[in-house]
């Protein structure tokens, strides 16, 4: 698909495939980019969001701790800094095997933690060879189509091609612990409308159930036949990942406890910059972050910074 092609380098995009390479090289397969960076062409204008895709874990890392930690809940994230002239750039990267990366994309994966990001545009930064490429363009290809077969059960059977995208995103968005301000779906669709209405084009035919497309752009219109059975599955189906996707939140954000150097700062920052409330993490919860971090939260929950 036209909207996973290589994207052209930077020095800085180079530079942090040079780092990261010199780090994980031997075990990174490909390294792919989105987020806000890749949609603005800024490196500089936030933090840089990878996944560097390996063939498994261990290979990773020198500890088998973390190699099993990336396994039982992926990926791992980390977060760097580092110095470009004058400027600081920032990278989170998150390591994802390609078989979980295929498994999280399928419809096998109940949960939209992977399905919900990889249907947004993503590029493809390295790749090891033309064989690997062809496997994680693949596996990017099956995203859109799982992420449509769970959103339009529980859409109109017509409407715009943007308000069903945004939809979507907006039900993956509350089936996490995450904050995003209200309008934010309908602006990501709204900045690459070309590249939705492209890959509901591309995965149509594959779909469990009919999907037309028709016209373009702004006018471009679905129409489904969604059958009554899939339609109450469907909806029971996001009361469920709503459910699993505050335990894994939590889970994942006890996971960066151990795995994810600067993380508090890192979440501290993100929840800043999507909210623009200031969030602070006291002392005793740097210190003692398994017993304290959870008062923390409470108490972000209840000012509306996570949902």
């Amino acid at each position: 698909m036209s909207a996973h092609a290589e994207s052209p380098s930077s020095r800085e995009l180079d530079i942090l495939v040079g780092f990261l390479l010199s780090h994980h090289g031997g075990a990174v397969n490909a390294i792919l980019y989105y987020g806000s960076c890749m949609r603005n062409k800024d490196p500089f204008n936030g933090i840089v969001d990878l996944y560097l895709v390996t063939d498994g874990y261990r290979a990773v890392y020198p500890s088998k701790f973390r190699a099993f930690l990336n396994w039982v809940l992926p990926p791992n994230v980390f977060y760097k800094e580092m110095a470009v002239g004058d400027r600081t750039l920032r990278v989170k990267y998150n390591v994802l095997s390609t078989a979980d990366l295929h498994r999280g994309l399928s419809s096998r994966a109940m949960h939209s933690y992977f399905w919900g990001r990889f249907t947004q545009p993503v590029e493809i930064l390295w790749c090891r060879n033309e064989t690997i490429k062809g496997e994680v363009e693949a596996c990017l290809g099956l995203a859109a189509k799982t992420f449509l077969e769970r959103v339009l059960p529980v859409v109109a059977d017509s409407g715009s091609v943007s308000d069903l995208w945004a939809h979507g995103l907006r039900l993956s968005y509350a089936a996490e612990l995450r904050t995003e301000a209200p309008g934010r779906a309908q602006e990501l669709v709204d900045h690459d409308l070309q590249h939705y209405v492209e890959i509901s084009v591309a995965v149509a035919s594959s779909l469990c159930f009919p999907l037309e497309i028709t016209g373009a752009g702004k006018a471009a219109r679905y129409a489904a036949t969604v059958p009554a059975s899939r339609r109450f599955f469907g909806r029971f189906g996001w009361v469920v990942r709503k459910v699993q996707g505050k335990i894994l939140s939590v889970a994942r954000l006890l996971k960066a406890l151990f795995t994810f150097d600067g993380g508090l700062d890192y979440a501290a920052w993100k929840l800043e910059r999507h909210t623009g409330q200031a969030v602070e993490i006291p002392d005793r919860v740097r210190k003692y972050p398994l017993i304290f971090v959870w008062g923390l939260l409470w108490k972000l929950y209840r000012r509306g910074i996570i949902r």
